[in-house]
């Protein structure tokens, strides 16, 4: 059975207990495992995929509380270090009053950050169906090498890797740098996952097919757009899908993007699509991925949390 595996930062969101309000008028917060490769892990592996997570995580509580969740959730532990040098990152969101969220990052550095290349080990990869990461984790730290050294084994072993851009300004010291940054990582990736909010940031348009061009380099065979509550695309060199959003009675927002692509990714591997099949897939089948990833965000928004709303794919099923 073929693995996902997920590289980057796993975190402790703190979630409002209040909605409508800035971080620095909440008055409450519950702390929620999340970290958008490890939701992506959360969710393949709800679907009845198997995923491993590669992390490091501080010897302390809150490193404890992401190992427990894991091993409820299923997702793999067997690559995850700890360290005494940095503490878990934890990350405080605020909802405003169309759902949307506001960040305060408490990682500087995190232990994530720290987890140097030497600890990315080729045999993990033998069987590794997908590589996903995002670009929270490719700064100037050691995490970034170990990215690097895990595309490396993962494209070796003839693996899909997936990009999700997941822009988050607050972690980087200038718009200039994360732009340089997710554009020396762009290539490398079969898959890029961009949303409409990203996309300008990105390219400089707002036009996703006037943007392409700029998104289809190096490695690149699959790009799957994603608008919120207006639905998806999805495109390859030589065809193109969409479907329109789903009006869902919003709880929180978080984690609903590392929801549609681990589910999107699940498809793929539930269908046997490896690397070179990607960029044949016909315009219908792409249509029957997004219309279930879009279900699937659609129901975790329902719910607090980012793994924690992840449904299975039996209540998946009931609930469609």
């Amino acid at each position: 059975m073929k693995k996902l595996i997920a590289i980057g930062e796993a975190l402790i969101d703190f979630i409002p207990t209040e909605s409508g309000k800035k971080i620095k008028e909440v008055e409450g917060f519950k702390p929620a495992v999340g970290g958008a490769p490890a939701n992506v892990c959360g969710a393949f592996t709800k679907l009845g995929g198997k995923s491993q997570m590669i992390t490091q995580l501080g010897q302390d509580p809150f490193g404890d509380k992401i190992i427990d969740e894991f091993k409820m959730h299923n997702i793999g532990c067997d690559y995850i270090s700890r360290t005494t040098e940095a503490n878990t990152s934890l990350a405080f969101v605020a909802l405003d009053e169309n759902k949307n969220r506001e960040f305060s990052f408490y990682r500087k550095p995190g232990a994530d950050m720290l987890l140097s290349a030497d600890k990315i080990k080729e045999e993990w990869f033998q069987d590794v169906f997908a590589l996903h990461f995002c670009s929270v984790s490719i700064g100037d730290f050691p995490m970034k090498q170990a990215h690097d050294k895990a595309i490396e084994y993962t494209i070796k072993n003839g693996g899909i890797v997936s990009f999700d851009l997941n822009v988050r300004l607050p972690l980087w010291n200038s718009p200039d740098k994360l732009r340089e940054a997710i554009f020396e990582m762009m290539p490398k990736a079969h898959i890029l996952k961009i949303s409409d909010e990203e996309l300008e940031f990105v390219t400089g348009g707002t036009n996703i097919e006037e943007e392409l061009d700029k998104l289809f380099v190096g490695n690149v065979k699959m790009i799957v757009f994603t608008k919120g509550g207006d639905g998806a695309e999805v495109y390859t060199k030589q065809t193109k899908a969409s479907i329109s959003g789903i009006k869902a009675q919003v709880e929180d927002t978080t984690g609903a993007g590392d929801g549609f692509i681990g589910s999107f990714l699940y498809q793929l591997y539930r269908d046997d699509v490896t690397e070179d099949k990607l960029d044949s897939l016909q315009a219908d089948d792409l249509e029957r991925y997004l219309d279930f990833s879009n279900n699937y965000c659609a129901i975790s928004v329902t719910k607090k949390g980012a793994i924690a709303s992840y449904p299975t794919f039996e209540e998946f099923c009931k609930i469609r």
